[in-house]
């Protein structure tokens, strides 16, 4: 994703949350530093679990679980990605996601078990997990890469692969990639929360308000590439 092509998607998604870019920009400020102090992944062990591979992307929509089950043996020799809480679905399943795309909002307990299992984690930094990003990357394995929704020019560590939720960013990651074939699981936009979107606690109504932004972004990499279908 080139930035100039994200960034007015980026605006529009501030503007509609009445998000700070300053906030963000923090955000990613701090992840780029704790990437300094580590031996950060090469970005190109990423692009080689995806390149012209089969890879399933999970969402935690209410049909996730259903899904897995129905499909278990088509999963095992596909590349998997897991959309943050997700992780914890697949775990129930005795299966290890190849990468977790994360704000750490999830699990975190699974997510650290998985990373050290050899899971990468694509870690994304935000105005609302500045203290989750410090509380948290540490307890993590070197197997990370970072990501910002905000220009990645300005940091030595970050990328941007385009996306929003944790969901859709996945799919974008495995489109910029190029993946042969991209499988959806668990994007599911009829007005319910999946129980791994952990939606305890939070605010329904502005996590339905992500889940439509989400279903657009999905809508336009399809009508864009041909190359994604949901299981």
């Amino acid at each position: 994703m080139n930035y100039k092509d994200w960034e007015s998607h980026y605006k529009k998604i501030l503007k509609d949350f009445d998000f700070s870019m300053e906030k963000d920009i923090e955000s990613a400020k701090n992840l780029d530093e704790f990437l300094q102090c580590r031996n950060e992944l090469d970005i190109d062990s990423v692009k080689k679990f995806i390149e012209d591979a089969e890879v399933v992307v999970f969402g935690a929509g209410p049909s996730l679980e259903k899904t897995i089950c129905k499909h278990i043996d088509f999963l095992v020799d596909k590349i998997l990605i897991a959309a943050d809480g997700t992780t914890s679905a697949l775990f129930e399943k005795c299966l290890l996601p190849d990468i977790i795309v994360t704000d750490l909002d999830g699990k975190i307990e699974d997510q650290i078990k998985a990373n050290k299992a050899g899971s990468v984690l694509i870690v994304h930094a935000h105005g609302d997990n500045i203290e989750t990003i410090k509380k948290h990357f540490f307890q993590l394995d070197e197997r990370i890469i970072g990501s910002t929704q905000t220009d990645p020019s300005q940091f030595k560590n970050l990328y941007n692969f385009g996306g929003f939720t944790d969901g859709d960013r996945a799919i974008f990651l495995a489109e910029h990639f190029d993946a042969k074939k991209i499988y959806l699981v668990g994007f599911d936009f009829n007005g319910e929360i999946g129980k791994y979107s952990f939606p305890k606690g939070k605010d329904k109504k502005l996590k339905l308000k992500k889940l439509k932004w989400c279903e657009t972004f999905i809508n336009h990499l399809k009508n864009k590439h041909k190359n994604i279908e949901h299981l």
